[in-house]
């Protein structure tokens, strides 16, 4: 098929140009676990019934996307016991194009779009919301039934099949319903969130996973109340969003645990007010927790995605209503390091994804929050980078020295 010449107009295509035709365009291709991301052209299809193509203008790494880069296929284990499949089948899936953070204009609309349309300013969510299943219809959860986070998906749900491909035809497949390091990306409307259009899209790009995340399981799976206690296992860019909501909501001690003495400098900034390095006592942290509160704290937050420290966060909590939140994507088939008994002390443990948002009708006014400056969203960006350099900015990751690197395509 002869690919059309592409002009573009301000970076975006418009849509007389582009809509209902293939786009050629760059995109960063993963071709196996552990390889350099390759930057090539690819080709987009357009957008299927249902389905809205984006042009993406900032991507951002999460610890998601560095986990499946790694091989940790097993990041699904959160939502099925069958670890070794997903470990052995969602990481053979390739060649792929990752990436779930992001923010752009849409390009195109797909038949029975309704909410949207093109030129509309949006951020692509991993956690969709159909509005329709009994589960959307559910005030109780966030999960939707079909759109829900799903790691071993690798094509769009309306067709089983791909809508990215090679130059010569081979299909690119997706990844966590969004794929958003290529210049264009075709999702499924339940996948994507319309925002303002006065919002500074660099700083939206945020909302598609970690802030919400580890905010949202403040806000909305805790409910951390004034005055409360906390303490983050974990001081990555979703342990710092729980200590922003804990923040906004007015906890009098939120304390943080990691063992790297430099994110206690930026997590003072972001609120802390006390820290433990598991490394500098011979006693285990929940016992220093506990005396530091007298007796625990009301709620803990677990993400580090390590069950040694998964146990250290549940017993740092008091007993009678101390609550453990796991945000940690956890890539082994060990099961929770908790006796059933241990529960009757009062103490509860729960999951929560995508901090228990509903993406399409929650994060627009999370958004908003976000813009009247009620969450400080500045200090999660530490580096920005072109999108070429994509593999530096993974490696920035590796090495610990980025909270959230953004892309700009």
């Amino acid at each position: 098929m002869q690919k059309p010449q592409v002009e573009s107009v301000n970076g975006v295509h418009t849509e007389n140009e582009t809509a209902g035709k293939v786009i050629t365009c760059k995109a960063a291709v993963l071709m196996g676990p552990g390889q350099p991301f390759v930057i090539e052209e690819i080709q987009v299809d357009p957008p299927q019934k249902m389905e809205v193509r984006v042009k993406i203008l900032y991507t951002s790494i999460c610890h998601t996307d560095l986990s499946f880069w790694k091989g940790e296929g097993s990041l699904g284990n959160l939502f099925t016991s069958m670890y070794s499949l997903i470990q052995n089948e969602a990481c053979r899936v390739f060649p792929r194009i990752l990436g779930h953070e992001a923010s752009g204009i849409i390009e195109s609309v797909g038949k029975g779009v309704v909410d949207m349309k093109k030129g509309d300013h949006v951020i692509p969510i991993f956690n969709g919301e159909c509005g329709d299943c009994v589960f959307c219809k559910c005030d109780r959860t966030n999960l939707c039934q079909t759109f829900r986070v799903q790691p071993m998906r690798s094509v769009m749900v309306s067709d089983g099949k791909c809508r990215f491909s090679t130059k010569d035809g081979k299909p690119i497949f997706h990844f966590l319903n969004t794929s958003t390091f290529t210049e264009y990306t075709v999702l499924h409307s339940a996948c994507v969130v319309n925002i303002d259009p006065k919002a500074p899209l660099k700083k939206m790009t945020l909302l598609s996973c970690g802030i919400p995340t580890g905010l949202g399981a403040a806000w909305n799976t805790a409910n951390v109340q004034t005055g409360s206690s906390v303490a983050i296992f974990g001081l990555g860019s979703v342990g710092l969003a729980a200590v922003e909501g804990a923040r906004t909501r007015g906890a009098s001690k939120i304390i943080g645990v990691d063992i790297n003495p430099d994110k206690f400098t930026k997590g003072k900034a972001m609120g802390l007010t006390h820290y433990v390095n598991p490394n500098d006592s011979k006693d285990p942290a929940h016992e220093i927790i506990r005396k530091m509160t007298g007796g625990g704290v009301d709620h803990s937050f677990e993400c580090t995605g390590n069950l040694d420290v998964l146990r250290e966060a549940f017993l740092s909590t008091h007993e009678g209503w101390g609550m453990t939140v796991v945000l940690g994507i956890h890539p082994t088939p060990r099961m929770l390091p908790i006796h059933p008994m241990e529960l009757f002390d009062g103490r509860r443990i729960i999951g929560s994804v995508f901090g228990d948002f509903k993406g399409k009708t929650q994060i627009p006014h999370f958004a908003q929050q976000c813009m009247d400056g009620e969450v400080n969203l500045d200090e999660f960006i530490t580096h920005e980078l072109p999108f070429e350099k994509i593999n530096e900015a993974f490696q920035l990751l590796v090495d610990g020295k980025s909270l959230r690197c953004v892309l700009h395509l």
